[in-house]
């Protein structure tokens, strides 16, 4: 999408595939001081119940809201989230958890400045956000 262009509703963010890995949770913990030990050892994030090491909430959305930036023509065209979470990110591993990130515009400002989008998150096919919603700005 270019930002100058008009969005409709309906008009879809196409799928995007962002990988997160342990090394990740790693830098991501000490870079935000988040270091809770279930995102960093199985063993602790078994003890709560769940099946292993999970990805921070915040690094998600983060990623998850990265994709709507680049797709609406940069971070400054990021006006206003929404999320609520559905489910953990288990990343195993010797391998890279998955998120499948896309979405849809919901709704397109009576001006036309802003829009809507409604994100669809997933992670092996289980729902990652429950609602989300990214406000971009449209236009120059």
């Amino acid at each position: 999408m270019t930002t100058t262009s008009p969005l409709s509703v309906g008009d879809e963010l196409p799928a995007r595939h962002v990988e997160i890995t342990r090394a990740d949770l790693r830098r991501y913990a000490e870079a935000s001081g988040d270091d809770n030990p279930i995102h960093l050892r199985d063993e602790a994030a078994r003890a709560l119940g769940l099946p292993g090491v999970v990805a921070h909430g915040m690094l998600t959305s983060a990623l998850a809201i990265g994709v709507v930036a680049q797709w609406a023509g940069g971070a400054d065209r990021v006006l206003a989230t929404s999320i609520r979470f559905a489910g953990p990110v288990v990343v195993p591993t010797d391998e890279p958890a998955v998120l499948t990130v896309s979405g849809v515009v919901r709704k397109v400002a009576e001006d036309g400045a802003s829009a809507d989008v409604a994100l669809a998150v997933t992670c092996d096919g289980a729902k990652v956000f429950g609602k989300a919603v990214v406000t971009v700005a449209v236009g120059s």
